[in-house]
């Protein structure tokens, strides 16, 4: 790819949450914008670490001894195991960077579960 990427022209393209959409790739990681909106299911990533960079709003991250608050501009890696439940009071945009092929909710079978590698 040689043209930039808009984020925020990318988010207007889609309005549902919690539905991860790849936005650019590199080596094996893909580059996710989601919409968050409430409460997602607690889940882990048995194989991978996870990145949550917040590019609008704010959320919390429920691990399984603190809750992270992250705002504007804040990221937060979950290391690969840790169980959490991402959450958000207002819609939060986020851009998640993580390997392909990984799925939203981890091992959970949910009606939270997206479907994977959607590109916008």
């Amino acid at each position: 790819m040689k043209e930039p990427i808009n984020l925020l022209s990318k988010f207007d393209l889609f309005s549902e949450h919690w539905s991860p959409k790849v936005v650019a790739e590199m080596n094996d990681y893909q580059f996710k914008l989601v919409k968050l909106k409430g409460s997602f299911i607690r889940h882990d990533h048995k194989d991978t670490d996870e990145v949550f960079i917040v590019i609008e709003g704010s959320m919390s991250i429920e691990l399984s001894d603190t809750t992270v608050n992250l705002n504007q501009g804040e990221m937060l890696v979950v290391p690969r195991g840790e169980l959490h439940r991402p959450f958000a009071a207002e819609e939060c945009k986020v851009l998640l960077v993580e390997p392909r092929g990984v799925v939203n909710t981890g091992d959970v079978d949910s009606e939270q579960t997206a479907v994977n590698d959607v590109w916008i």
